[in-house]
């Protein structure tokens, strides 16, 4: 696999949960109802299932690395949906947790 296909897949489940968790909230909280929340459960369902087609076998690697997916991925989220304006440590965070992405995927291993 290659990184690029890895990083799509990446951001194809950050849209697929962040979005699908946005919609229930939205739903609930903002009360648009209950299409809202379906599709939200949709979309989340939906992320389940584009995890698994990342290359890597290890369950524990592929969650761990897109957890720093998800918190950048939920910054931008916040910033195009609902006018959210992060400050420098936020950003800051952002960028230590993509990092993070980088060397758990990315890094060369032996063996």
């Amino acid at each position: 696999m290659t990184v690029v296909r890895s990083v799509l897949l990446f951001v194809l489940a950050a849209v697929l949960e962040i979005g699908g968790a946005w919609l229930v909230w939205q739903g609930t909280r903002e009360s648009r109802g209950w299409a809202w929340i379906g599709a939200g459960v949709i979309a989340l369902g939906l992320y389940g299932f584009v995890a698994t087609l990342q290359q890597d076998a290890n369950f524990g690697r592929i969650l761990a690395a897109y957890g720093g997916v998800f918190v950048a991925g939920s910054l931008a989220w916040g910033m195009a949906m609902d006018g959210y304006r992060p400050d420098r440590f936020d950003v800051i965070g952002a960028l230590i947790c993509l990092a993070g992405v980088a060397v758990i995927m990315y890094a060369p291993r032996g063996g």
